[in-house]
């Protein structure tokens, strides 16, 4: 839902960032890597229940996964881009174990911290796997037939309410408030599933 405000928001200070990594031994693909590490790493912190390096490394990841793109386009832009279609299929796969990895971490550390209960942690896990489903089919078979939704990034994406920055701030949110974390989830299970519906519907309308 509020994408591509963020993406507007953003994109003057991504730029600049960008263009003060625009070196030779930086690449987009590698800014992906380091992004991964780095909410690996916040997902392990969170299982530790170390909260505040857990909500730093977590947003430290979320910048340089937004930096990855933007590196990558500035480049494509002077013509000195690499495989566009790789850097965006690694991007997407690494995005998918940061959320997927960030629920176990914050889950094990709250269960544990807090007598937190799991199973709202892993209803957000199963609505994420059907919305990624739906996101990842839409987009396969869109491009296959033609009506690819182009806006800028590797993927056809049907944006619906909940996408990648509320994912942000709802995975930052947990981190800061474990004690609150269940509950936390449990409402953001239904506006993920409220999504995953919603892209359903909406993709199989399109495709027909």
């Amino acid at each position: 839902m509020l994408d591509r405000t963020m993406r507007a928001v953003l994109s003057g200070p991504l730029d600049a960032m960008a263009a003060a990594l625009d070196r030779p031994g930086v690449t987009p693909d590698r800014l992906t890597l380091a992004g991964l590490a780095l909410a690996l790493a916040s997902a392990g912190a969170a299982a530790a229940q170390w909260w505040a390096a857990a909500i730093v490394l977590w947003l430290v990841s979320r910048v340089a996964d937004g930096l990855d793109g933007t590196l990558a386009r500035r480049r494509r832009a002077r013509g000195d881009g690499g495989d566009s279609e790789a850097g965006g299929f690694l991007d997407i796969t690494a995005d998918f174990i940061a959320y997927g990895t960030g629920v176990l971490g914050v889950a094990w550390g709250a269960t544990a911290g807090y007598g937190v209960a799991w199973w709202p942690f892993l209803l957000v896990l199963v609505v994420y796997y059907v919305n990624g489903t739906a996101f990842l089919a839409f987009s396969s078979i869109a491009e296959r037939t033609g009506r690819r939704i182009d806006d800028g990034r590797s993927l056809s994406f049907l944006g619906r309410i909940a996408e990648g920055t509320e994912t942000i701030v709802v995975h930052a949110l947990w981190l800061i408030l474990p004690f609150w974390s269940g509950g936390i989830a449990v409402v953001w299970s239904v506006f993920v599933g409220i999504s995953a519906v919603q892209r359903v519907v909406v993709g199989y309308r399109l495709l027909r």
